[in-house]
């Protein structure tokens, strides 16, 4: 008697925005989801400075099966339908890039799909970031179950559904008022400038915003969030009632989750410049990939760093540094034991070294969910988008940091540096912070709360219940 053929093992299909802030966390949810022994293919329209990891470019080379259970996934790029080439300078506007995708995408997606399957492995179902609301059109159109993963937090997630549903009264643009929604804090309209909820009805981004919220109930099977339960629960559980959520961050890399420093990420001489300090004494300042600082502050920062007395790494890309005058980069820095600035680094692996004591921070979602998995008490100097409602909950609901003006000055710099790592609540600040950091730890290891989602979400795919 011949024994039935195996299973094929689900496969999912990962569509990124083009965006590396956007990329990052979508490849870190393959690689859970490829270790629990799904099969996963991971695509989006390739773009010059976009970082894959070497170790997931399977392509259509070698064993599809091969990596899965180990956490590897396979990169196959859209192409086709007219899709521009990575180095293609028109790349370099996000709004005609988006503009572009949304033309070429869908075409290239519907024929990738149809490659998988001529190949032996169809698609299961597909799971894509917010803000490509075409890539869910293509699947409802293919038949194919459908999940986002939103990579902000979840409170953000809830104001914007919120918004986007009329379901509470928000305050008008530029006025005062305040707004009340299920498990958040009373939110008031400091805290919701800029965001997309004040923009035009024409803006780009508002659109593809309502696109995906405004059925997403109806059509989305799984909400997925790069979030930890025990750091949303209420917001979680209130928004639970209208979108099937799923907490599965902190979406960060091993090292960085486990809060162990690899020496491997030694960017511009960061790791030994690290080890020569003592634990908890360098300031860790950086802005993330778009906050661009207008010559008045990048100089303010830098004076405000130097007046601090304390080392400190700035991550300073090069279009901030060039209107900082050599000499006051040279009176900041005063020797390499001061302070050390670099174009670039591995942020949650810096956050991850003992010497860091406090982070200055945009908080943004990846540096907010980074600090508090790093357990890295912050200076929170929010700017646009979700950043200032993270900031709210860093300074206010967490109490893991200080609330700096926008934009900074030296004075208040300092007193802010000094506050976190040295004033008066400085220590408690830093037991809370790591506190966070095992609790956000323990989320996504066997049997956390992060990682029983995403279990439960692959039993759903073998079986319509898990046993």
């Amino acid at each position: 008697m011949t024994s039935a053929p195996a299973q094929p093992r689900p496969h999912v299909l990962l569509v990124a925005a083009p965006f590396q802030s956007h990329v990052n966390p979508l490849l870190r949810l393959g690689r859970r989801l490829a270790a629990k022994g799904l099969l996963v293919t991971f695509t989006t329209a390739l773009r010059a400075g976009i970082r894959l990891s070497p170790g997931d470019h399977d392509g259509d080379g070698g064993d599809a099966e091969a990596g899965a259970g180990r956490g590897r996934l396979r990169v196959e790029l859209l192409r086709g339908g007219g899709i521009w080439a990575p180095d293609d300078p028109r790349f370099r506007v996000a709004s005609d890039m988006a503009r572009h995708v949304e033309a070429a995408g869908p075409a290239a997606l519907e024929e990738l799909v149809r490659g998988q399957a001529e190949a032996g492995r169809s698609v299961t179902c597909v799971v894509a970031n917010a803000f490509v609301p075409w890539a869910f059109r293509v699947a409802g159109e293919l038949g194919l179950p459908r999940g986002m993963l939103w990579i902000q937090s979840c409170a953000l997630l809830c104001v914007y559904y919120h918004h986007v549903h009329a379901l509470a009264a928000f305050p008008e643009a530029d006025a005062p008022g305040s707004v009340t929604l299920p498990g958040l804090p009373e939110l008031e309209a400091d805290d919701l400038q800029p965001l997309l909820i004040y923009a035009s009805g024409q803006d780009l981004w508002r659109q593809m915003l309502v696109a995906d919220l405004g059925r997403a109930r109806e059509t989305m099977s799984w909400v997925f969030v790069n979030t930890f339960d025990e750091l949303e629960h209420s917001t979680i559980e209130g928004l639970r009632e209208r979108l099937p959520v799923i907490p599965v961050g902190p979406l960060l890399e091993p090292d960085d989750a486990d809060g162990e420093y690899s020496s491997t990420a030694d960017d511009d001489g960061c790791t030994a410049w690290l080890d020569a300090h003592p634990p908890r004494s360098v300031v860790f300042v950086a802005f993330g990939s778009l906050v661009k600082n207008d010559s008045d502050e990048v100089a303010e920062i830098a004076a405000g760093l130097a007046s601090t007395g304390r080392p400190f790494l700035w991550v300073m890309r090069d279009d901030n540094r060039a209107v900082l005058s050599a000499d006051a980069l040279a009176a900041a820095c005063r020797d390499r034991d001061q302070g050390k600035v670099v174009p670039w680094c591995s942020q949650g692996r810096v956050l991850a070294h003992p010497a860091v004591g406090c982070f200055v921070t945009h908080c943004g979602w990846n540096s907010t969910a980074e600090a508090l998995a790093a357990g890295v008490p912050v200076v929170a100097s929010p700017r646009w988008s979700d950043q200032r409602i993270n900031a709210r909950f860093l300074v206010d609901v967490h109490r893991v940091g200080a609330r700096a003006p926008t934009p900074l000055r030296r004075d208040a710099l300092r007193e802010r540096v000094e506050e976190v790592m040295s004033g008066p609540e400085a220590e408690a600040m830093a037991r809370r912070a790591a506190s966070w950091k095992e609790t956000a730890r323990a989320s996504v290891c066997d049997g956390g709360s992060s990682d029983r989602g995403v279990q439960a979400f692959v039993c759903l795919l073998y079986t319509s219940r898990c046993v």
